[in-house]
This record gives C-alpha cells, sequence and structure tokens, in this order.
C-alpha cells in the first residue's frame, strides 16, 4: 500500500474520533488547536528535515504524492494533524476519573460477551490462513476488547434513559453510565480502537477493509443517531447479529476464504443465531424500551410475537447448520439449548415479560458450552482436511 494512502487512512480515523468525541461533548478552542497544530508542524517539519539530512531517514518517492515542505514529504504531516484531532478524546479518556469510574466503563463493554466477537474472526482468519501471525494477533485483540467497547459503551450511552429504569443494568447485563462519564466511555472505545483499526485496514484490501469499516459503521449506527437501528423493526436484529457475524466475515476476507455452500450455511446459522439470540433479549425490555420511547421489533410486536420469533430463527438456524459439511453438520444441535429457554416464553405477555430474564440468563452458561462444542467441531473438521 502506497504510504500517502496509510496516511490517509489514519487521518481519516482521527476524523472519525474527532467527530465521535464531539457528539460525546468534547469541545475545543479553534486558536488552541491552531497554535497547537502550528507547533507541531514546525517541530515535524524541523525534525524530517535534519534526519533526512543526515540520511537517517530514507522515502520510496514512488509512494508519496510528490509535495515536500523543504525535504519532508507532505505526508508526514498528518500525525501531528492527528495529535490535534485526538487530542480532546485523550483529555475526555484520562481525565479525572476515580477507578471506580474506570471499572465502570469496563463493565460498559461487557467483559462477558468478549469472547463472542473475537473468536468469530480469530477461528474464521485461523482456519483459513492455517496460521498465527500479527493479523491474527492485532484483530483478536481488536475484536475482543475495543470493539466491544465501542459498541456498549456507546449503546448505554444512547440507551441512559431506558437504562435507568432497567433492574437488570448495573451487573453482568451492563452498566449504567453517569452522564459524566458519556463522553469519556466514548472517548476511551475509539482511542483503543484506532490502532487496531488502522492495522487491520492497511494490512489486508480492498474488500476486507470495506467490510472491516462497515463492521465499525455498524456499531455507530445500532445506537448512534440518525439511524439508530435498534429503535426500528427487523432492522435492530439484523444489525445486532451483524455485529457478531461481521467480524467472522473480516476474518474470511482478510484470508481470501473460498466461498463454499458449506460455508454460507454456516454464516447463515450464525446470522439466525444471532438475530434470534437479540430478539428474545429484547424481550425483556419490552416495558422499560416503551417507557423510555425506544422502539424495536419487540415493542412494535408485543413480547409475544418477539418471543415466538425468535424461537423460529433458532429453529431456522439448526436447519441452516445442516448444510455445513462432515462434522460440521453437528452444529444443528447446538440450537437445542436455546430452544430449551426460549420455549418456556412461547405465551409470554407484555405484563409478564421481564420473565423472560430468567431463560435470558441462561445463556451466559449455555454460551459457554455452545463456545466449547463449536471448538471441538472446529478442531475435527481441521484435524478431517489435513489428513484428507
Amino acid at each position: 500500500m502506497m504510504y500517502w494512502q496509510i496516511c490517509a487512512i489514519v487521518l481519516a480515523a482521527g476524523l472519525g474520533i474527532a467527530a465521535v468525541t464531539r457528539a460525546a461533548g468534547a469541545r475545543v478552542r479553534l486558536a488552541a488547536a491552531a497554535v497547537a497544530l502550528g507547533g507541531l508542524a514546525v517541530a515535524t517539519a524541523v525534525f524530517d528535515n535534519i534526519m533526512i539530512a543526515l540520511g537517517l531517514f530514507d522515502y520510496d518517492r514512488s509512494t508519496l504524492v510528490g509535495l515536500n515542505i523543504a525535504q519532508a514529504p507532505i505526508e508526514d504531516f498528518t500525525y501531528p494533524l492527528l495529535a490535534v484531532l485526538i487530542l480532546p478524546g485523550l483529555w475526555l479518556a484520562l481525565g479525572r476519573l476515580s477507578e471506580r469510574d474506570w471499572r465502570t466503563i469496563l463493565r460498559s463493554s461487557r467483559p462477558v460477551s468478549w469472547i463472542n466477537t473475537a473468536y468469530p474472526f480469530a477461528a474464521a482468519l485461523l482456519l483459513t490462513r492455517g496460521e498465527i501471525d500479527t493479523a491474527l494477533i492485532v484483530g483478536t485483540l481488536f475484536f475482543l476488547i475495543p470493539y466491544n467497547l465501542l459498541m456498549y459503551g456507546i449503546n448505554d450511552v444512547f440507551d441512559y434513559e431506558s437504562d435507568l429504569r432497567n433492574p437488570r443494568k448495573g451487573g453482568i447485563e451492563g452498566a449504567v453510565l453517569e452522564r459524566r462519564l458519556h463522553a469519556p466511555v466514548i472517548a476511551t472505545g475509539a482511542l483503543l480502537a484506532l490502532p487496531g483499526f488502522v492495522y487491520l485496514l492497511v494490512s489486508g484490501g480492498l474488500a476486507s477493509g470495506i467490510v472491516l469499516i462497515l463492521c465499525l459503521a455498524g456499531v455507530l449506527a445500532y445506537s448512534m443517531p440518525p439511524l439508530r437501528t435498534k429503535e426500528r423493526a427487523v432492522a435492530d436484529s439484523v444489525t445486532s447479529s451483524l455485529h457478531f457475524v461481521g467480524p467472522a466475515i473480516f476474518g474470511l476476507v482478510l484470508g481470501d476464504a473460498v466461498w463454499t455452500p458449506g460455508l454460507i450455511c454456516l454464516l447463515v446459522a450464525f446470522f439466525l443465531w444471532g438475530a434470534a439470540s437479540h430478539l428474545f433479549g429484547a424481550v425483556q425490555d419490552v416495558n422499560a424500551d416503551r417507557a423510555a420511547g425506544i422502539g424495536s421489533s419487540a415493542t412494535a410486536w408485543g413480547a409475544r410475537a418477539a418471543a415466538r420469533v425468535s424461537v423460529l430463527l433458532y429453529l431456522g438456524a439448526g436447519i441452516a447448520a445442516l448444510g455445513i459439511p462432515g462434522w460440521g453438520r453437528l452444529a444443528a444441535l447446538l440450537v437445542i439449548p436455546y430452544l430449551v429457554l426460549t420455549l418456556p416464553s412461547w405465551n409470554i405477555t407484555d405484563a409478564t415479560a421481564e420473565r423472560a430474564n430468567r431463560g435470558w440468563r441462561g445463556f451466559l452458561l449455555v454460551n459457554q458450552f455452545t463456545g466449547f462444542a463449536v471448538t471441538m467441531l472446529l478442531i475435527v473438521t481441521a484435524l478431517g482436511a489435513l489428513q484428507g
């Protein structure tokens, strides 16, 4: 990739962070920003020209746009501009926060669910490339913490009013963020995500870059206005499921996977499972969401219809899994525990919607079992491919 392209990506990421942190409440005086940028730009020009004159820096001129300040390529001035763009976010993230505040921010990322996004990416890339490399390590860490802090932290910020009315919030199912923590949690998520995002973007091709950008766009669109898809029936479950399927698709595209019918069946099953899980999780929040004026598939259809559609989606996931070749089709059996948890809510009503939380809390244990079973199937499938 050309150096100017890398710098353009870095600058775009910085602009994205600046936009997000500004939406979160960050403010900066333009005069102060201009002075800081001017000082950093002068320092960059002096440093670069001295290093180039001493022969310590060298550039492949074919990768540059050709504009220079003396001998310093214009691309190097991306970094002082980036520093000015992310400084408000750093100030918000590293401001006067107590240890308790940081624990609250950490809880907002749903640590119990970290594996649900990191594992699909890691499994997809590892099985596609067959080796552990830098992209696998960086990508796994990216989808483990920063991705989840962005996804759930932003969700908690924009769901503040409904969370206040939700008795489930404050534990492993999410934190109620005080208003003063809204800007820091968004800034922290954006800043943590930047290094991994840039690395993954430049380490792949155009297709993988588009998928990665769409993954993050979906994270933002789910909770942030004006799209805020979580308040749109059907779109809420679709985008929520893509939060988990997206990392797997990115891993496959990054690893140049061969798109077979079996692989497509696997992704369809995964998508239906994710949509079913989101929809059933929303059943228990019907009353809290309605009180806060939040629309969703569950509030639009009612608790009973949403619960029944969730059951049908799980069944669909099991049927799709039958299209996975070899031992992989045994994954169809993994929907059974989820059916056991959701079927008791088949006749649930809006008045009794909170009872669905009993089944939902069982997901925390079932997901661990399912993850182990999927891992065993992946190992058996991989060994079979090697021996074949």
